[in-house]
């Protein structure tokens, strides 16, 4: 009698295991996903062409994941693009960036680009925007904040004050700069700041075919 009562025990404890088991295993076995908490980082432009290697840093954003990759997720179009972010292309990489005043970039390979600062108001006349290049090729089309406020480029040589022209800037690895107007030549104008070096002068008598990837308003 006693054994027969230690043997119901036994199977009563085996089925309650086996009846919490899968919870548990479950948790262990299912992949972590993300969990993107809500940010007070501004919305500025979209992305609207990828290709090869490109990444967006977010430092501004908060995100909780389980395993995060030390690098950054890929790119893609339709992406959003926030104050603060930080995009970089590869030795592939091509992308191009619509802002909401209009102003579209594009980045060839090899290229590092960082939205410092970005104010706009559609109605206002006090816009303010400074996006600071570090190296590579871009090319782009002023929007609303160079008619209507105060748009800056910043490279390792010069910080460039833009009114409403198509640029195309070319950074190398050692620093220096290469500065075409494309359109509109003459409304541009250079504000020298203070270098340790003497810094090369930004040729102003070179010229490149417009780029017809740019985009503006898509």
């Amino acid at each position: 009698m006693r054994n027969h009562l230690i043997a119901q025990l036994l199977a009563s404890f085996v089925l309650a295991l086996a009846t919490l088991a899968p919870g548990p295993m479950l948790a262990q076995t299912e992949r972590a996903q993300p969990a993107v908490q809500n940010s007070s980082a501004s919305f500025i432009g979209t992305v609207v062409t990828a290709t090869g290697s490109v990444t967006i840093e977010h430092p501004s954003a908060v995100v909780v994941q389980a395993a995060l990759s030390d690098q950054p997720p890929q790119a893609k179009v339709g992406d959003r693009v926030y104050l603060g972010d930080v995009v970089q292309t590869g030795a592939d990489g091509r992308v191009g960036i619509n802002f909401t005043d209009g102003t579209s970039f594009n980045l060839s390979s090899n290229a590092k680009m960082a939205m410092t600062e970005f104010v706009y108001d559609p109605n206002g006349k006090s816009n303010s925007t400074l996006f600071k290049l570090a190296n590579g090729t871009f090319t782009f089309v002023a929007g609303n904040i160079a008619k209507t406020g105060d748009m800056k480029i910043d490279t390792p040589a010069a910080t460039m004050g833009i009114r409403g022209t198509t640029p195309r800037i070319e950074i190398s690895d050692d620093g220096t700069v290469r500065f075409a107007t494309l359109v509109e030549e003459g409304k541009s104008k250079l504000l020298r700041k203070p270098a340790t070096r003497a810094a090369p002068q930004p040729e102003q008598n070179t010229y490149h075919r417009f780029n017809p990837n740019i985009c503006r308003g898509c």
